[in-house]
């Protein structure tokens, strides 16, 4: 018998258009083709989705997601009543709002569920929704523990309902740029990534606003709570949740899992080998449990995609020159740049002579070298300056990725097609991050197996069991 998603899936689509321009990045190779237009969907083949967890993230997923044509939005679900009322003043009084998930799931009318709740109910909400029948997109990280990762995906393999992970960067036409001047051997040999996501604000460093009338009666705390350590009601904890080890990830679950997820786009990486971590509590001392700073190296190895290679994470919620991000692809001939808006490739001009250092030589030893040297290079007529090129590609003006992402989600749900972050690749980009907080915390080296996705002893190298 014929079901509702598969008469979904007989509604074939295009994607989104980008402009195009001189300098400005466009895409025509996507796998999914996702920035041409949608064709017309009449009111019978709307997505109907709903949202698990409406803070500000759930909020911000489901105004993007109302932007692809042919969705609607009919469900929420949140622990604070204060935002199911919220989203019944935005989204109108017919939106149905309840506390507890597991209502929007047993829902018939429900074709996708945008899980954006805090990062130690992903998991379960993921395997909840998937065995009820519903395409899912999960917030990053896909798991709080790296315990939980395997069985998400044995999930998703044997209920065959589409799972997508949240990290928008790799939708991104800035990073598609990038991975296609790196493919083209533009920065020559790869050896280093380094990249910093600094800030200098209280709400960049999650100090975010708590209602008025947060209490007991309006929070339903134990269920928010969940498999988490027992606690008394505690507002700070329920609205600033990031701040705690018992419901979030850290730096590394928050920020770092971006860049894994670019870098392995960029690269066609699995991940890295090993992972070390070293950081602290600074300046925040607002009771959270997690550390402000942290930095994170990784050891990547060689594939048949890249060389071996060492990246570098900075992460600094109390930096006094205002913050910023950079991010670079590091080679031995050029650079790759990218920023919130562009990509640039940077190349220097190859010096014309390595130079020489004979000042210790004897008198007629310099005189043999330099006349040897000179022979296979010889002097210029006047020295040259040295000078470097780069190319900006820029995104067109209001370039918003993850309408990109959202638009792949509800194309491969519709086409029965294939996302771009899957559940193994979300968790592959989740592990490492995951790691460093494990690295952080026993203050040791952590090997990982990036194609088995396993933790890897440090004695004996093998997986663990």
């Amino acid at each position: 018998m014929s079901t509702r998603r598969d008469f979904l899936r007989l509604a074939a689509t295009s994607s989104l258009a980008a402009g195009a321009a001189t300098s400005i990045i466009t895409s025509k190779t996507h796998a999914l083709a996702r920035r041409q237009p949608l064709k017309p969907i009449s009111p019978n083949d709307k997505i109907r989705i709903a949202t698990i967890g409406m803070g500000g993230m759930g909020f911000g997923d489901t105004r993007t997601a109302l932007q692809v044509d042919g969705i609607e939005f009919v469900a929420a679900a949140d622990c604070y009543d204060g935002r199911l009322k919220r989203a019944q003043e935005i989204w109108g009084k017919d939106l149905f709002v309840t506390r507890d998930y597991r209502e929007i799931i047993a829902r018939d009318d429900i074709d996708a569920v945008i899980i954006a709740t805090p990062d130690h109910w992903h998991a379960q909400q993921t395997k909840d929704a998937l065995k009820a029948g519903k395409a899912v997109y999960c917030e990053k990280p896909m798991v709080q523990r790296i315990e939980e990762g395997h069985d998400v995906l044995k999930t998703a393999d044997e209920t065959g309902n589409l799972l997508i992970v949240g990290s928008q960067r790799v939708s991104s036409i800035i990073y598609e740029k990038a991975k296609s001047l790196y493919e083209s051997g533009a920065i020559g040999t790869l050896n280093m990534v380094e990249a910093r996501l600094n800030r200098n604000s209280a709400i960049g460093a999650w100090q975010y606003s708590i209602p008025p009338d947060a209490s007991p009666e309006t929070v339903d705390w134990d269920r928010f709570v969940g498999h988490a350590q027992k606690r008394e009601f505690d507002a700070k904890r329920f609205f600033r949740w990031r701040n705690y080890q018992d419901y979030g990830t850290g730096i590394p679950g928050d920020l770092f899992v971006h860049l894994f997820s670019g870098i392995h786009l960029v690269l066609d990486s699995n991940g890295p080998e090993r992972v070390m971590a070293s950081g602290g509590l600074r300046y925040w001392i607002d009771g959270r449990d997690v550390p402000d700073i942290i930095l994170g190296l990784y050891e990547y190895p060689e594939t048949e995609s890249h060389p071996a290679f060492t990246m570098s994470l900075q992460v600094n919620f109390a930096d006094g020159g205002g913050g910023g991000t950079q991010f670079r692809f590091i080679g031995n001939e050029g650079v790759i740049t990218i920023n919130s808006r562009d990509t640039t490739l940077t190349r220097l001009a190859p010096r014309s002579e390595p130079g020489y250092t004979v000042g210790t030589f004897a008198q007629d030893m310099q005189e043999a070298y330099i006349s040897e040297y000179r022979d296979e290079y010889p002097a210029p007529e006047r020295a040259q300056l040295r000078g470097a090129t780069e190319e900006v590609f820029t995104a067109p003006g209001g370039y918003n990725d993850r309408l990109d992402h959202f638009t792949n989600f509800f194309t491969a749900l519709r086409t029965d097609g294939t996302v771009v972050e899957d559940g193994a690749y979300g968790f592959r980009a989740a592990a490492p991050a995951l790691l460093t907080n494990v690295s952080y915390e026993s203050r040791q080296i952590i090997n990982w197996d990036p194609n088995a996705m396993k933790i890897l002893d440090p004695a004996t190298m093998s997986s663990e069991e």
